[in-house]
């Protein structure tokens, strides 16, 4: 079995139509293990319970934004390990600084293809 078909990824994001464009990338690159949620809070009590390989958020949600996010799930001992890619349009350096700081491991700029998306995960997890 393949990395691309065991890994399970989590998508995180308030908008709709923007969990739909990561999904769409997702599985153009093969990958079909993909749970979504649409909030920072109820993704992190989902991934204490039932942690995933990997994680693709967007920075700006309403009430936990993708770095609260990242460091809720960074303090967990259940999930600090867990694979981390912002999703964000404004990848300013502070936030990028501050990423680095939580323990980020990788970004994605929006607008985004389906190339870079593959690239970003390929250097977090491995070849795909």
């Amino acid at each position: 079995m393949s990395l691309k078909d065991s890994i399970r990824v989590m998508v995180v994001d308030d908008m709709a139509v923007s969990r739909g464009l990561v999904t769409q990338s997702l599985e153009e690159i093969g990958i079909y293990q993909i749970s979504a949620e649409n909030n920072g809070k109820s993704a992190l009590n989902r991934l204490v319970a039932d942690p995933v390989h990997l994680v693709l958020a967007d920075h700006n949600m309403p009430g936990m934004d993708g770095l609260q996010l990242l460091e809720g799930l960074r303090r967990n001992r259940s999930t600090q390990r867990i694979g981390y890619i912002l999703v964000t349009g404004t990848p300013t350096p502070e936030l990028i600084q501050k990423g680095q700081q939580l323990g980020l491991n990788n970004l994605v700029k929006k607008p985004f293809t389906t190339a870079t998306m593959k690239k970003a995960i390929e250097a977090v997890v491995g070849r795909l």
